[in-house]
């Protein structure tokens, strides 16, 4: 025991952080397929996200805004994700493209746009990196902390972002199996024509399933690049939303599904990280523990768990009077 719990101590505090932006961006994952629209683009969405996040942080630091200029540049993240997600919305909604296709396409889009935007603008390759004084800072939460074993391992060096996060979890299941709204967007997603008969606008309701995607995926980005990477290259979003994408569908497109797969994916990132720390770990090859969070996606993704339901209509374009 002696040896283990400053081992969980740092591992994770670690897999919570690393879970926050996977947990974002799959409950905006969640409103998009509840709809009944494929979302692909998460990783689109998360690098439009990380891109405002950065940029939006430099700028409101180089006018005072200090300490808060993180959360006005997340704030810039939320309106920029909603906003691109129109692209995604406007062809598989409106357009009746194959939702795929145009989530896939939206990905390349944001990295060839945000890169083009970076390289114009700051003459190389990244951005600047965020100063000290405007990043985000790991806390202790009061009296929590101080629990024995619990506090150290889920109190303490965590950011404020990642408890936000996953009270937002517990907002968006309120929101989706117990509200009105909610009950609307399922309903789109599972028979969007008894929907229409009921007298929802089913297309409406798609749009905004696809933009709250949008803004939580532009969260998920946000946070990862000001809280782990400090500034944005075309590099600083590898993989994290097709992994969201991956715990969304390993939590079954349940909010509280979700959250579980993404600790779960957290934790093989944290495990990745922190593996030459840990006894028994040390001599395994660095680069089996940096594929470890890939292979354990690709299981999930395979059916590991069993076999998950989506939503009956998802990847169904509707038309109007169509069965």
């Amino acid at each position: 025991m002696d040896l283990l719990l400053p081992i969980l101590y740092t591992i994770v505090p670690a897999a919570l952080i690393a879970a926050t932006p996977l947990l974002l961006t799959a409950m905006g994952g969640l409103f998009s397929e509840r709809s009944g629209v494929v979302n692909i683009g998460l990783e689109g969405l998360m690098v439009m996200g990380a891109f405002g996040g950065i940029v939006g942080t430099l700028y409101f630091d180089s006018l005072g805004f200090g300490a808060a200029s993180a959360w006005m540049g997340i704030l810039v993240a939320i309106v920029l994700g909603a906003l691109f997600s129109l692209f995604h919305a406007v062809a598989s909604i409106t357009l009746k493209a194959d939702q795929i296709v145009s989530g896939v396409a939206l990905n390349f889009l944001a990295v060839g746009l945000t890169v083009f935007i970076v390289r114009e603008v700051f003459e190389r390759g990244q951005t600047d990196t965020i100063s000290s004084g405007a990043r985000l800072f790991r806390i202790n939460v009061p009296f929590l902390s101080d629990i024995p074993i619990l506090g150290p391992m889920f109190f303490s060096r965590i950011y404020v972002t990642t408890y936000v996060a996953f009270a937002l979890a517990v907002l968006v299941w309120y929101v989706v199996f117990k509200t009105p709204f909610g009950l609307r967007l399922r309903s789109v997603g599972e028979h969007p024509m008894a929907a229409d008969t009921m007298g929802i606008k089913v297309n409406r309701m798609r749009y905004i399933g696809v933009m709250l995607s949008g803004a939580f995926a532009g969260s998920g980005g946000a946070v990862y690049a000001i809280t782990t990477a400090g500034n944005f290259a075309g590099g600083t979003i590898v993989g994290q939303g097709f992994m969201a994408l991956a715990a969304l569908i390993f939590g079954k497109w349940h909010p509280f599904g979700a959250m579980g797969a993404a600790v779960f994916f957290g934790f093989a990132q944290a495990l990745s990280i922190s593996a030459q720390q840990i006894p028994g770990l040390a001599n395994v090859p660095q680069v089996y523990m940096l594929i470890l969070p890939y292979v354990l996606t690709i299981l999930a993704l395979a059916g590991f768990v069993g076999k998950a339901e989506p939503p009956k209509a998802l990847n169904q374009p509707y038309e109007k009077g169509s069965r």
